[in-house]
């Protein structure tokens, strides 16, 4: 008969989720996953598989906790034309307090991105989706645009956040410089004729 689990999943995934996104998750040991959860490697690796398992348990909730909740309120029905402007200045507060940067984009280095293709997908769907949303929040702000100016101006303004959080980790001024350009990019883009 199997032992059953005597500890608190969320708990262990918020946990090795703070190892991760310190360390990375190439850097990330198993020693010091156990340390940081308060459970043994056998009982991780009963729970959830293997490093890679608890990685993608990690990165799922990290999605719902910390990216779904920064970008929502651009998707909202009753965002409006600041809400781009107020994810800036949230994502500019967090650079600031410390150099972790993206999590998952921190995972996009690392050779578990090349090893595993779900973690790779995890990766693309959320890159997708921040660029989705960051597209409605120009959309908001810039409703003068066509809509092919308005998919060129997105995908800048993606591509100044994206930077800002994969450089985060090793340059936070370099991370906020991005991020600062964004609002300039905004304001000077000007229509298509």
């Amino acid at each position: 008969m199997g032992r059953s689990t005597t500890f608190d999943r969320d708990d262990v995934v918020r946990a090795a989720r703070d190892v991760f996104w310190a360390r990375g998750y190439g850097e990330a040991g198993i020693a010091e996953l156990e340390e940081a959860t308060g459970v043994k490697r056998s009982s991780l690796y009963h729970a959830f598989g293997s490093k890679k398992g608890l990685f993608a348990a990690v990165a799922s909730a990290y999605l719902d906790d910390v990216v779904r909740t920064r970008i929502d309120p651009l998707r909202r029905a009753d965002a409006g034309p600041a809400a781009l402007a107020d994810y800036i200045r949230e994502m500019r507060e967090a650079i600031s307090a410390g150099p972790s940067g993206c999590l998952l984009l921190n995972a996009a280095c690392a050779p578990v991105v090349d090893d595993d293709p779900d973690v790779r997908d995890l990766v693309v769907a959320y890159t997708d989706e921040l660029r989705a949303a960051i597209g409605a929040g120009v959309a908001l702000a810039r409703p003068d645009l066509s809509a092919a100016s308005c998919a060129a101006l997105s995908e800048v303004c993606s591509s100044l956040v994206i930077s800002a959080l994969a450089v985060a980790r090793v340059d936070r001024d370099a991370a906020i410089q991005s991020l600062d350009a964004v609002p300039r990019t905004l304001d000077a883009w000007e229509s298509a004729a």
